[in-house]
């Protein structure tokens, strides 16, 4: 695994198909803050509080001008049955799944070990770089306080 992608860096643009089964290019997004919240897999109950907890705060994100992502590294139809059981409507889920992992990997967060990704927050400013990251323990939920105030300092800067 390379290292996990720093602040200052350009985000690596990507397409990866979603729970819509439509492509989401990240360049699309210039303009806008982006929160990639990556969860290691679809249906545990830590990455199901984590989209959730996303999805609750829609409406904030957009009050800052941003877009939140859930991503892993799961089918694209595997997060949509998921999306439809969570009442995920607001959130976009993406599918990292083909080439695997290969999003995950650009970023430095693929556990090649597990076939999945670590669980890390990473927020891109409006101009594509990289202002945030946060890897956390697989069994811990982020705190979405902390990832919101850290999406409002960036107008700070």
């Amino acid at each position: 695994m390379i290292g996990v992608i720093k602040t200052g860096d350009m985000a690596p643009d990507f397409s990866l198909r979603d729970n819509h089964d439509q492509i989401v290019h990240l360049n699309d997004y210039r303009g806008k803050k982006v929160l990639l919240s990556w969860h290691p897999i679809a249906w545990t109950s830590v990455c199901t509080d984590q989209m959730r907890s996303l999805e609750v705060n829609a409406e904030e994100f957009q009050t800052l001008n941003a877009v939140a992502f859930g991503m892993s590294v799961d089918p694209s139809a595997c997060k949509k049955a998921w999306a439809t059981v969570l009442c995920i409507n607001d959130i976009t889920l993406l599918s990292d799944f083909w080439p695997h992992g290969k999003v995950a990997r650009d970023y430095g967060i693929f556990a090649e070990e597990f076939g999945k990704s670590q669980r890390v927050n990473i927020i891109i400013d409006e101009e594509g770089i990289v202002r945030w990251v946060k890897v956390y323990p697989i069994s811990q939920l982020p705190d979405i306080r902390e990832v919101l105030q850290a999406i409002r300092d960036i107008d700070k800067k």
